[in-house]
C-alpha cells in the first residue's frame, strides 16, 4: 500500500521537501515557526477546495491542448476513479506551482518566511494525497473518522460531481454550499462523463 503511494505522481518529491526543509533549518537555514507553518496548511486548504471546484471541474476549453490537460488533472480520474496513475497531482503540474507559491509567499511575507510556509503547504498537500489515495483504493481505513472522509469523497465520484469538493478538508463544502446529505441528492447522469 505504501510503496503504490510512493509510486505514483509527485508523492517522492513531496516526501523529499518534508525532510529537506527541516534538515536545511537546522543547518543554518531560516527557523521554522509553527504559526508560519500553519499558514501554510491553510494557504493549501483554500486552494484545494477552489483548484478542484473551479479549475478543475471548469467546463471544456476551446484549445486542444487545454482540453487534454483538463483530462489529465481531473476529467480522466473521473471516468476512471480507480486508475491510480489518474489519482495523483503530476510533477509537471504540482512543481511549477510550488515554485510560484514560494515565490509569491517571498513577496508577500519575505523570505523569512518561505521555508516554514512551504512546509505547511508541503504537508497539507502530502496529507490530501494520502486522503485521496486511500480513498480510492480497496482498504478500509481503521478510525471512524477515516472511513467517514473515505465515504465523504466518494460521494463526489459516486453520486455527484457537483457536490463534495473538499478531498481532506470537508469545511469549505460547508462554507460555499457544496455539502448535502447524501440521501438528498439525485445521482448525476454525469458523475462519470464530466460534460458529456
Amino acid at each position: 500500500m505504501l510503496l503504490n503511494f510512493f509510486k505514483h505522481g509527485s508523492n517522492a518529491l513531496l516526501a523529499l521537501g518534508v525532510l529537506a526543509i527541516p534538515i536545511w533549518s537546522l543547518f543554518g537555514g531560516p527557523p521554522l515557526s509553527l504559526l508560519w507553518i500553519l499558514v501554510g496548511a491553510l494557504l493549501f486548504y483554500l486552494s484545494e477546495y477552489s483548484w478542484h471546484r473551479f479549475a478543475f471541474h471548469a467546463p471544456p476549453a476551446p484549445w486542444g491542448w487545454m482540453r487534454r490537460l483538463q483530462h489529465r488533472l481531473h476529467y480522466d480520474h473521473h471516468a476512471e476513479p480507480n486508475r491510480l496513475d489518474l489519482l495523483f497531482l503530476p510533477f509537471w503540474f504540482l512543481g511549477p506551482n510550488l515554485a510560484i507559491t514560494a515565490g509569491l509567499v517571498y513577496l508577500v511575507l519575505g523570505a523569512s518566511a518561505v521555508a516554514p510556509v512551504m512546509l505547511g503547504v508541503i504537508l497539507a498537500i502530502f496529507h490530501y494525497e494520502w486522503v485521496h489515495y486511500v480513498a480510492h483504493i480497496p482498504y478500509q481505513p481503521r478510525t471512524r473518522f477515516g472511513r467517514w472522509m473515505k465515504q465523504y469523497h466518494l460521494r463526489h465520484h459516486f453520486i455527484s460531481e457537483k457536490l463534495w469538493f473538499g478531498v481532506s478538508n470537508p469545511s469549505l463544502d460547508v462554507v460555499y454550499r457544496t455539502y448535502r446529505e447524501p440521501k438528498t441528492v439525485e445521482k448525476s447522469a454525469t458523475v462519470r462523463k464530466l460534460y458529456s
